[in-house]
């Protein structure tokens, strides 16, 4: 697609109130693609303006109509679908089948689910003597992520409209023409001016422009843990609400029943999928001590099939940081069995899929957010001792569990701080709720419960 030299503000495509622009680079040869406006709180204001006009409108559409129109949105995602693939294949790197059936894919699902939701949901209940009304937030400012740049979008904004709020979205500076796309996509749609509003810029200014804005009366912010606790200060202050989904270290359990080589099988791809840019990838992999020494065996073997099916990660500073961690995992003794802080390649920002052994809890690979390709091996002697490394991080997005009975998955998954846990690999649900325990964040994304972090309640007593 060719990108943008403006910001879709009220409906129409409008100069930027600056000139500066952010360059979008391919990872995956270095080569700048395109260039894109780099907003200020000037754009961010005028958008936040047109979404406070259009609110009252659009909140006061019946469901049906909104539901119609996410209905609509999906469909154009849905004839756009190759060009999404191609253009996040462009901007982040991904394997062109990868942004096939997951960037453009669980996003068009994502969409479709709202649009079936949106029609059903009930916005108003009796209880007693009382009726309880769930209405709109207002205004919701969305800051996306880079890693699924897509899929973030339409998991804030479908609910977000849904539930009849209006939207301005700052999306990552890495990742934005898609975003683009997407604007395009809901103008196709036919949703009406200032419902949708997207500004491209750099967090430090346009997100933070956006985040402190008072004319937004709900931020969704997807990123890094330490942007979050910055961002839920400014909404704290400000006493407004915020959900955030952050970073996370998620556990791969694996009970000595399980089927040992596809449980270490399944794991190792879920962790070089997006090249380990996933904050629910399970990068700790706990295995009983009788049965580690296969698990390292087989988790080696696995890696090395990856080693030219996955991209590369998103920019040369990711790359750089990933490095950064593979070389402390070898400092503070931790084995390394598959890959290394070698670039693999001369050209572009590659990661060789990379394997530790022997790590144990505190070290620092266990501890923090790689957001790489890098899988580390744990010991486990009993179940407790598993559950103790499993629940030993400020962390709690997700994770997994591996048995033969799913009983006894079940009952140690529920002994997990975590939010999501899949039992012996468990599909992808959009309906079901994703958020994280501890610092993880605030709040749940997908299904109703993703919409419910659009609504307030007022009741009503008769």
């Amino acid at each position: 697609m060719k990108a943008h030299d403006g910001m879709y503000i009220d409906g129409a495509w409008q100069p930027a109130a600056g000139k500066d622009t952010i360059p979008v680079v391919n990872p995956a040869d270095d080569q700048v693609i395109a260039h894109v406006p780099a907003g200020t709180a000037a754009d961010i204001d005028t958008a936040v303006r047109a979404a406070r006009a259009a609110f009252a409108g659009w909140a006061s559409a019946p469901p049906a109509e909104r539901a119609a129109r996410i209905g609509a949105l999906r469909d154009v995602l849905v004839a756009r679908k190759d060009e999404i693939a191609e253009t996040v294949t462009a901007e982040l790197g991904s394997p062109l089948p990868f942004s096939q059936v997951v960037h453009a894919g669980v996003p068009i699902a994502v969409a479709g689910s709202y649009a079936e939701l949106a029609a059903q949901y009930s916005f108003e209940e009796r209880l007693g003597n009382s009726t309880v009304l769930l209405e709109p937030v207002g205004v919701v400012g969305a800051i996306t992520p880079w890693n699924y740049p897509l899929h973030q979008i339409v998991a804030k904004v479908a609910p977000a409209l849904a539930a009849g709020c209006t939207v301005v979205l700052k999306p990552a500076e890495d990742t934005p023409l898609v975003a683009q796309l997407f604007a395009e996509a809901v103008h196709e749609a036919g949703l009406p001016a200032g419902v949708f509003n997207l500004v491209t810029g750099l967090g430090p200014v346009a997100g933070q422009a956006l985040a402190e804005h008072d004319g937004v009366d709900l931020i969704s912010f997807t990123g890094s843990t330490a942007v979050g606790r910055q961002i839920g200060a400014i909404a704290g202050a400000a006493v407004k609400p915020v959900a955030l989904e952050l970073g996370g270290k998620s556990a791969n359990v694996i009970l000595p029943s399980a089927d040992l080589a596809k449980a270490v099988n399944v794991g190792v791809a879920n962790v070089m999928s997006n090249s380990g840019q996933t904050c629910s990838a399970w990068t700790r992999m706990l295995v009983h001590a009788d049965q580690y020494d296969e698990a390292v065996e087989l988790a080696v073997a696995a890696a090395h099939k990856y080693g030219d099916r996955i991209g590369p990660v998103v920019n040369a500073k990711q790359q750089a940081r990933v490095h950064g961690y593979i070389e402390k995992g070898v400092a503070e003794g931790a084995r390394l069995v598959a890959g290394g802080p070698e670039a693999p390649r001369e050209q572009g920002c590659f990661v060789s899929p990379t394997v530790f052994a022997d790590v144990t809890p505190d070290m620092t690979i266990a501890q923090e957010e790689i957001f790489g390709p890098v899988l580390s091996l744990l010991k486990y002697e009993d179940e407790d001792d598993a559950l103790r490394i499993a629940n030993g991080t400020v962390y709690g997005l997700a994770g997994a569990v591996w048995a033969g009975d799913e009983a006894e998955a079940v009952a140690f998954a529920r002994r997990m701080d975590t939010g999501q846990v899949d039992i012996n690999g468990g599909r992808f649900n959009p309906l079901a709720p994703f958020g994280g325990y501890k610092q993880s964040g605030v709040g749940r994304e997908l299904g109703p419960h993703g919409l419910g972090e659009y609504l307030q309640t007022k009741s009503l007593q008769f």
